[in-house]
């Protein structure tokens, strides 16, 4: 399984994961600009690495529905300046990904980061 997921990895990064790692990291340094913006910022980094290399690593979600308001206002602001453009972007990724039988686990992955890009507060990176 190791030498399935490095492959999986490797060929994500070359396709789409590079490009996609970068958005991320250009979202964080644009939140880190400004003082209020640096928590989310911080969060937009540790979500670097899952958009460059995703294959092994898993989403959990604390108890969404007990979010505290910071979490919950800051999901609000993240998704109004940058998360929903982001999801759109996996979304579209991740549809032309699975139109081939052989694209079907980068589209998979596509859609993990699209919920990963609308809710990124109160997520958790696992690896499995």
């Amino acid at each position: 399984m190791d030498f399935l997921r490095i492959l999986g990895n490797i060929l994500w990064f070359v396709v789409c994961g590079w490009w996609l790692g970068l958005i991320w990291l250009f979202f964080g340094v644009l939140w880190c600009i400004t003082i209020i913006g640096i928590p989310i910022g911080l969060q937009c980094f540790k979500l670097c690495s899952m958009g460059f290399f995703p294959f092994g690593k898993n989403v959990t979600w604390e108890n969404v529905g007990v979010l505290s308001p910071l979490k919950l206002i800051a999901n609000i602001l993240w998704l109004i300046f940058g998360g929903f453009e982001l999801a759109i972007g996996y979304l579209i990724a991740g549809v032309l990904c699975t139109i081939t039988i052989v694209g079907i686990p980068f589209g998979l992955q596509c859609f993990k980061l699209m919920l990963l890009a609308l809710v990124p507060f109160g997520a958790r990176i696992v690896k499995v």
